[in-house]
């Protein structure tokens, strides 16, 4: 799926009368809300409780198959692989949130200055954004390993610079078509300042464009911080990791495959409902579709 989506023209969308009925008949929207939602419940309910301690290990009874005692079954280490898995999901939402939400901030307000500056400014910050876009998440947090060592926090900012150019880009892209609107040029007519008219006039009209990026942002950031953690750079042990699941588990692929199965599907069914979100709030959201129907 593209990083790039159509530009809103208004965030008008977002008020648009009837939004949660066409919602509840969006098919990527509910399927993509229904999984999304679950994923939130399980690190939710990790807080309070799980069918074992995540951090307790049996090797008495290690690599047992799912059963009513542990109904995931165990892993090599006698650990209970559902409680793994709901504690997993705290790792990416946390991984998730926080990177998201570094690219968000200093993406976007790195692509509204150069939307209002345009000229020399402008150019500076997108040249920057080509040469950061050079630095894959996995590479970046490869570097920061070298030199701080492995650990979530490297690994959140790594993928958190990563998410930086992206943001940048839509931005400035979305708040340019907005610069260039009449009601914009009235605004300036009026003597507005190039600050209060991005915060009173852009913002709020790429609005759209920026929540339908964090669910595919988002998205992305979940596999990076898995792909991480099997790598041996993300989350570190004794915290349970989707990832770090995955890389335990290659290892007993004939003995005991289900190992395997349920952290990737965990992080797969994650991946797809929030790119579903993404899909279904594009669609929602951008006036033109929501006139279509």
């Amino acid at each position: 799926m593209s990083s790039l989506p159509v530009p809103v023209p208004s965030g008008a969308a977002l008020k648009l009368p009837g939004f949660w009925r066409r919602a509840s008949q969006h098919r990527s929207f509910v399927i993509g809300g229904v999984l999304t939602a679950l994923l939130l419940l399980a690190a939710a309910l990790s807080f309070v409780w799980t069918p074992w301690s995540p951090y307790e290990m049996d090797m008495a009874n290690k690599l047992q198959p799912p059963g009513g005692a542990h109904w995931l079954g165990t892993d090599v280490f006698g650990r209970d692989v559902a409680s793994l898995l709901l504690v997993g999901a705290r790792s990416s939402i946390l991984v998730g949130i926080i990177a998201v939400g570094i690219g968000l901030t200093v993406g976007t307000a790195l692509g509204l200055l150069a939307a209002a500056r345009r000229g020399w400014v402008e150019e500076g910050i997108m040249r920057l954004t080509d040469f950061t876009l050079a630095f894959p998440a996995i590479l970046s947090a490869i570097m920061m390993t070298a030199v701080f060592g492995a650990g979530i926090v490297n690994a959140i900012v790594a993928i958190g610079i990563y998410n930086i150019p992206t943001f940048a880009r839509i931005t400035r892209a979305s708040a340019n078509a907005v610069w260039s609107r009449e009601y914009v040029a009235a605004a300036r007519a009026c003597g507005k300042g190039a600050f209060a008219i991005t915060m009173q006039h852009v913002l709020p009209n790429i609005s759209a464009v920026l929540i339908v990026q964090i669910t595919i942002r988002f998205a992305i950031a979940i596999l990076a911080e898995a792909a991480l953690s099997y790598l041996g750079l993300g989350t570190q042990p004794p915290q349970p990791s989707w990832g770090r699941m995955l890389a335990e588990a290659q290892t007993m692929m004939w003995q005991a495959p289900l190992l395997a199965v349920f952290p990737g599907t965990a992080i797969a069914m994650a991946v797809l409902g929030l790119n579903l979100l993404g899909d279904g709030l594009r669609d929602l959201l951008d006036p033109r579709l929501a006139r279509a129907r």
